[in-house]
Order: C-alpha cells, then structure tokens, then sequence
C-alpha cells in the first residue's frame, strides 16, 4: 500500500505573516513524520486499497487535524486513526458528520 500524506497549507481563516509561516512548517514536519515514521508499517501491508492518501490542516485554534481521502478498509481507517490520536491530531469534522451518517 502507498501512503502519502499531504499538508494542507491555506486555512479558511486569516493568519498573521510570520505566524502562519511557523505553522505551516510545523504542518509540513508533522506530515513527513506521519508518512516515514508512524504509518511506514502500512507500506509493507497488503490490503485490497493500494493507496492511502491522508489530508493534515489546522483548525481555527491550530489544532492539526486529519483527513482520510481515499476509500479504504475499516481496519486501515481504525488504525490511522489510533495512530493520529496518539500524536494529538482530530479527525476533520466533515469525516466525523459522514461516519454519523453511515452509522444511521
């Protein structure tokens, strides 16, 4: 499985200058962590999803939150998360309102 994890750097709200230049190299630290360190397990595993592709961004309160882009299996997507929030990352809201949906 190919797992590639992109920083999304543009916010929907204003950041000052010399603020959002920090936070968007601590962004982009925290993906190529994410990517070499934490899920480099998920390259040697076989799965019936060839690739992972994981959205990370800040909150308003620059929070980095986490974004699963791709369909994949449950176990994938369970694991992903387990690891995320051991680093302190939140899921996007978007992906929690249609995880609730599915749930209905």
């Amino acid at each position: 499985m190919k797992v590639t994890v992109i920083a999304i750097l543009e916010t929907a709200f204003k950041q000052d200058a010399a603020l959002a230049r920090i936070m968007n190299n601590r962004l982009q630290r925290a993906a190529q962590e994410l990517q070499d360190l934490h899920l480099v397990s998920f390259s040697e595993r076989r799965s019936t999803a060839h690739y992972l592709t994981i959205h990370l961004s800040y909150n308003q309160k620059y929070k980095i939150r986490y974004q699963i882009i791709n369909e994949v299996p449950a176990d994938v997507e369970y694991l992903v998360a387990e690891r995320c929030s051991r680093l302190g990352y939140i899921l996007c809201r978007n992906m929690v309102n249609e995880h609730d949906r599915s749930l209905w």
